[in-house]
């Protein structure tokens, strides 16, 4: 018997992107609200409350608000938002961020799906954290660029509306506040919140995160080749992931860092870049921002829930 799923919010670009994804399935039964009743909280409840699984693609609050209206014991829920992310009742939605995470993905009732922002900084911390190269006390920077689609609709209609004039490259956040500082320090596992400097690009989708790491001071001083074995080694053992780590070249100085490279797909590359003499290196993360870093995981975390092969749609 299909599963029954709703996106609450499907008119979004998360949510269209679900959809789209998901029109095909024959093993999945998308319920919809009528436009008109997207606002109505009673017709919204009821979908809710009859739905196997409900994927909310929603600001905050309105999530929040769509789960108080689930009254039984068997919706499912998948939320988009940065809600519930950092909540211990609920499971992360990154699935390849730990061998486990994929089955505790596939038990749990309550999945906080990803930030876009945050995956990338994660996939690269925390497994050179966990294996002692990284320590966890570093005062980390992030520096991220994104399409401008990951601003949602008002962003896209103005950047389109301007055209040519849009900037080529906008930095905001400035003041280093960000609503995603407490997700991506807890899954990093760092110890204090990093310098977050996010970005909008002149084009449509795709991200790339970057994390400079000075390490002369630190009491041990890892190479660039260790870095990158640390990495590969520990996404070698995810069954069924998307993250792949790109070949490392010593001395290298050029790479084609594209953050549309993946995109239309639910790929995550990881990049090293060292200067083991200076103490110095660049780790990478590039992927796309409404695929891996939104309805991308959505459907990876759907498929597990459901329980099929993870790449279903994807």
């Amino acid at each position: 018997m299909p599963a029954r799923v709703f996106i609450d919010g499907e008119a979004g670009t998360t949510g269209l992107q679900i959809r789209q994804r998901l029109a095909d399935r024959r093993d999945i039964e998308l319920l919809s609200i009528p436009s008109k009743l997207r606002k109505d909280i009673k017709a919204r409840a009821e979908l809710l409350n009859s739905a196997d699984i409900a994927i909310l693609c929603l600001p905050d609050e309105a999530a929040k608000q769509s789960v108080a209206l689930i009254e039984n014991k068997t919706t499912r829920v998948i939320d988009a938002s940065s809600a519930f992310r950092v909540d211990k009742d609920w499971a992360y939605g990154f699935a390849e961020m730990a061998k486990t995470q994929a089955a505790v993905i596939a038990a749990a009732k309550r999945v906080s799906n990803p930030g876009c922002y945050p995956q990338g900084p994660i996939a690269l911390l925390r497994p050179l954290i966990a294996a002692g190269l990284v320590p966890a006390g570093f005062a980390a920077s992030v520096n991220a660029i994104s399409g401008y689609s990951g601003g949602g609709r008002k962003m896209i209609e103005n950047y389109q509306a301007m055209g040519e004039k849009a900037p080529i490259y906008q930095p905001y956040a400035l003041n280093f506040e960000h609503k995603h500082l407490p997700e991506m320090t807890l899954y990093s596992s760092l110890e204090t919140e990093p310098l977050f400097q996010p970005a909008v690009g002149r084009y449509y989708q795709g991200m790339l995160s970057a994390l400079p790491l000075q390490m002369r001071e630190w009491e041990k001083v890892p190479s660039g080749k260790q870095l990158h074995a640390a990495l590969a080694d520990y996404y070698a053992l995810i069954k069924d992931g998307f993250v792949e780590v790109a070949q490392f070249e010593p001395g290298q100085n050029q790479a084609q860092l594209d953050p549309e490279a993946v995109n239309g797909t639910n790929k995550m590359r990881l990049y090293v870049f060292a200067n083991d003499k200076r103490a110095q290196a660049l780790l990478v993360a590039v992927y796309d921002n409404l695929g891996k870093g939104a309805s991308g995981s959505a459907v990876q975390n759907l498929n597990l829930m459901v329980g099929v092969d993870a790449k279903t749609s994807l």
